[in-house]
């Protein structure tokens, strides 16, 4: 199935031209009425837990996370995670959201939560936030809000509005 050598390497700055023309042919304009779009025109994701994937030079997997709050815990949100299409169904999405959940551990911090389709995220651990614990800005469809914990026991109590962490917002 993986007969292609697939390189998953932190996200460099001058990287960004290339993701955005992959989100502009895999999401489409719609993408930026989101919620989590939202979330993003605000602050910046973080370079040291986004990735890439490539294959030679040829980028072909992207996956960000963003710094925000649930309430008053930080936490990051991961997406976009995608995938050109010829190359999907090889694990190259998998092997993304892991690396950067396992920087993102490293790195301490503690929770991720991800608006997505849980069949898909549940095979790496993502579990369904109960219904009302936590609200994003504009409509989200409960059930495909996800969050996994990087550290034993990090969404317990935790509970209320998805916000960018205004500490490091753009300025």
């Amino acid at each position: 199935m993986n007969d292609l050598s697939i390189t998953i390497s932190p996200e460099a700055a001058g990287d960004a031209q290339a993701i955005e023309r992959l989100h502009e042919r895999t999401f489409g304009p719609g993408r930026f009425v989101l919620s989590a779009y939202r979330i993003r025109e605000h602050v910046n994701h973080l370079l040291d837990v986004s990735f890439t994937a490539r294959i030679g030079t040829l980028l072909v997997g992207s996956v960000r996370q963003l710094p925000v709050t649930i309430g008053e815990t930080p936490a990051l949100l991961l997406g976009p995670l995608t995938v050109e299409p010829p190359f999907r169904s090889r694990g190259i999405g998998r092997m993304l959201m892991e690396r950067a959940l396992k920087d993102a551990r490293d790195k301490g911090h503690r929770l991720v939560l991800l608006v997505g389709d849980e069949p898909y995220y549940s095979r790496v651990g993502f579990k369904l936030v109960p219904k009302g614990r936590v609200t994003m800005p504009g409509p989200v469809d409960a059930a495909r809000v996800l969050v996994f914990e990087l550290a034993d026991g990090a969404f317990e109590g935790v509970s209320g509005k998805i916000a960018p962490d205004w500490s490091q917002a753009r300025g």
